[in-house]
C-alpha cells in the first residue's frame, strides 16, 4: 500500500442514452502542491467531481475551498459533482449525508455518496454527470476537454472507476 504522490490520469468510456462519452479524468488526490496547476487541468473541463471523505470532517471543509476555486477559475458552465466517499464505512461517518446534499444544492452540484473501494454509486455518478452535460458538449467537446476528479485526501492504490488506465484507488 502506498500514498499518492502525483496526479494520475485515467480514462473511462460510458454509453448513456445511445451516446458514448469518453471521460478523461485527472486525479490530483487533493494535494496542495497541485493547487497552482489546477487551472491547467480544468480550463477546458466539462465536469468536475470534488470528493470528500465522509469519515473525516476536515475533508468537507477542504472540499468547500476546492469548490470556491473551481467557481472562481473554472469554466462557468462546468458540471459540478460532489461525492461523499467511503460510504462503505458508515460506522465511522462524521459527515451526515444531509449536510453533503444541502451544500451540493447550494452550489448547484450533483451529489452522491460513493465507495471507491466497492465501486458503490460510482457508475451512477458518471451517468448523472453525462446526463447533465449540455447536448452540444456531447458532440463538440474541445480538444483536451476532460473531467477533473479532485479528492482531498491521499489514497491507497486500488480500483475506483470500473475500468480505464492509470493509478487510481479508494479515497
Amino acid at each position: 500500500m502506498y500514498l499518492y504522490s502525483r496526479a494520475s490520469f485515467m480514462s473511462k468510456s460510458l454509453t448513456v442514452d445511445n451516446s458514448t462519452i469518453k471521460f478523461q479524468i485527472w486525479d490530483t488526490a487533493g494535494q496542495e502542491r497541485y493547487r497552482s496547476l489546477l487551472p491547467m487541468y480544468y480550463r477546458n473541463a466539462a465536469a468536475a467531481i470534488v470528493v470528500y471523505d465522509i469519515t473525516n470532517e476536515g475533508s468537507f471543509t477542504v472540499l468547500q475551498d476546492w469548490i470556491a476555486e473551481l467557481h472562481r477559475l473554472g469554466p462557468s458552465n462546468i458540471v459540478l459533482a460532489i461525492a461523499g466517499n467511503k460510504c462503505d464505512l458508515e460506522d465511522k461517518r462524521e459527515i451526515p449525508a444531509e449536510q453533503g446534499q444541502t451544500y451540493a444544492s447550494e452550489v448547484n452540484a450533483i451529489f452522491g455518496e460513493t465507495s471507491a473501494l466497492t465501486a458503490r454509486n460510482v457508475e451512477e455518478m458518471f451517468i448523472e454527470i453525462t446526463r447533465k452535460l449540455p447536448p452540444d458538449c456531447l458532440t463538440s467537446l474541445p480538444a483536451g476537454a476532460s473531467l477533473l476528479r479532485q479528492t482531498d485526501t491521499p489514497r491507497a492504490k486500488g480500483g475506483c472507476c470500473g475500468g480505464g488506465g492509470g493509478d487510481k484507488g479508494p479515497s
